[in-house]
Order: structure tokens, then sequence, then C-alpha cells
């Protein structure tokens, strides 16, 4: 049977698992849906169109599902969804999408989000990403899996940052971060490579050698961002399980569109 405690409001048109937990004080409203092992605690918010999958941990006070928070909606029905197994902590704030974009924000799976987190409309967040205390991810950023937000720090809207890249306390980004590369500061700027989130991930050495290589050459050598993507793509076959690195990287590069941190 659902443990809901008795101060909680739950909408009758909420869909809950028999297996979920909600506490004191909080709203569900219509056209939620919470899979099996997840729990809500107390005060906090959850609208719809919601999806929250299996073995969630919503901490108090977070306001989930909410419209968005821009001035051309109009109410259209765009949702949120969540997968599997994130830890989200007090007093975070999640959008639902808008029609401007896929009208769906998305969370992955595995997440570690502390307390204050913002995560506003059309938001695409990877897996196994931590977010600090007070990030701050603007309307349709895209963040890779494996991503590391620095606290107090904010991404711009339509800002994408790769995988495996990690952004420093109180950084300001305004550009797209490639993946893997580690940055700070306002104005932002690159400095280094993530190598030991990379070694506790067990990337070879001879990866992590090719990560670093790929670093070089987009920061280091003095190449046009043309040059650097050729001599990038020449580092493919050279080490096993290298080419996927190296794929992940001119893939992003190619697509990004507000010029990536220098």
């Amino acid at each position: 049977m659902t443990r809901i405690h008795p101060t909680a409001i739950v909408d009758p048109k909420a869909e809950l698992d028999e297996s979920v937990v909600v506490g004191p004080y909080a709203v569900i409203g219509a056209g939620v849906r919470i899979a099996a092992g997840s729990s809500i605690g107390p005060h906090c918010i959850v609208e719809g169109p919601t999806t929250i999958g299996r073995d969630n941990t919503i901490y108090g006070h977070a306001a989930i599902g909410t419209a968005p928070q821009d001035m051309k909606y109009r109410g259209e029905p765009t949702e949120l969804v969540i997968g599997e197994r994130n830890t989200i902590r007090e007093f975070c704030h999640f959008n639902r999408g808008t029609t401007q974009d896929g009208g769906v924000t998305r969370i992955g799976d595995d997440n570690w989000i502390m307390a204050y987190v913002h995560i506003a409309h059309d938001v695409q967040l990877g897996s196994r990403c931590i977010l600090a205390n007070n990030a701050t991810l603007a309307g349709h950023v895209h963040v890779g899996d494996w991503v590391i937000v620095g606290g107090l720090t904010g991404i711009h809207q339509f800002c994408h940052v790769g995988a495996h890249a990690m952004t420093g306390f109180q950084s300001h980004v305004s550009q797209d971060v490639p993946p893997f590369m580690m940055v700070s500061g306002n104005p932002l700027g690159v400095h280094g490579f993530n190598v030991e989130g990379l070694r506790r991930r067990g990337f070879s050495r001879e990866r992590i050698g090719l990560v670093k290589q790929m670093h070089r050459l987009l920061y280091r050598d003095g190449l046009t961002l043309d040059k650097a993507r050729e001599a990038i793509a020449a580092l493919a076959g050279q080490v096993d399980g290298g080419d996927a690195d190296v794929a992940l990287v001119l893939d992003f590069l190619a697509a990004s569109t507000r010029g990536i941190a220098r």
C-alpha cells in the first residue's frame, strides 16, 4: 500500500506505485506518475504532467514539474521526465518544457543533485552527474553524462556541456564546454581536463593520454578550430577504446552553436 502521510494532498488523477512514500504536507498534482521505490519528502510540490521513475529520493521543500519560467508559455501541455535512482536534495526547483523546444525537460539516471539546484525548461540532463548547491541550468541547456557542476555555477540558456566535463565553483558558463574539459571563472576559462574523474571511472592510461592530446590540440597548440578538429580526427584508431572518445569530442564540436569555452 502506498505510504501517504495523512497531511499530504494527492490528486485522484495522480498515479503512484503502491511502494511510493509521500511525506507530510506534500502536494502531488494531477498528471503525476511516480514509479516504485521513490519517495517524496515533506512539503514538496510535484505538478504534472511529470513522470518520476523508480527509486528516486526527493527531499523536503522541492518544487518538481512546475510551469516554465518563460514569458512565452501559455499553459501548453508540456512535461518533465525524471529517470531512476536520482537523489534530489532540499529546495530544488525543476520546470517542465516548452513548445518552443521539444516540450520535455528530461533528467537521466543516478544523478546526485544538491540543495537549491534550479533546472529550467527544456533542460536535458544526462546520467551520473553531480550538481552542487545552487547550480543553475537555464532554459534549453544540455548536459552530458558524468558532468560535475560546481556550486553557484550558472549555465546560460542554450549552452551545452559535454560528457565528463567539470565546472568550478561560481563559474559563469556562457559558451559550450567540450567533453572532458575543466572550466572555471568569470569570464570562463579552460584549465586542463578532468583527469581525476577519468581515473575514477576506469579509463586506461592510454585513453587518458588520448584525451590529453585532444585537450592540447584544442587549447595549447595555437590551432584554429577547424585544424584542431582535423588533428583530433587523425587520432582515431590509435588507442584501444579511444575511438568513442574521439567521436564524442568531434560530434560535440560539430553541433556547437555558441562557440566553445576558451
